[in-house]
């Protein structure tokens, strides 16, 4: 399943999944350097940080704001 962190409140990240729905997850069972924003995958019983599709996203971010503020 895949997952995108919303938010960090003190230890615990808050994720949004794909069926947006909001899960907390304590961040130390979370791969170190996670950082809001960051595409998480979780298989076989371990996360990942999707770094592609984490800069894909922000991509598609950055030239949405340009285009809107532009």
């Amino acid at each position: 399943m895949r997952y995108i962190v919303d938010r960090i409140e003190g230890g615990v990240a808050v994720l949004e999944r794909d069926d947006l729905a909001f899960e907390d997850v304590p961040l130390s069972e979370l791969p170190e350097g996670t950082a809001q924003h960051d595409c998480l995958e979780y298989e076989g019983g371990a996360w990942r940080i999707d770094r592609e599709r984490t800069e894909e996203r922000k991509r598609t971010i950055a030239e949405k704001m340009w285009n809107l503020f532009s």
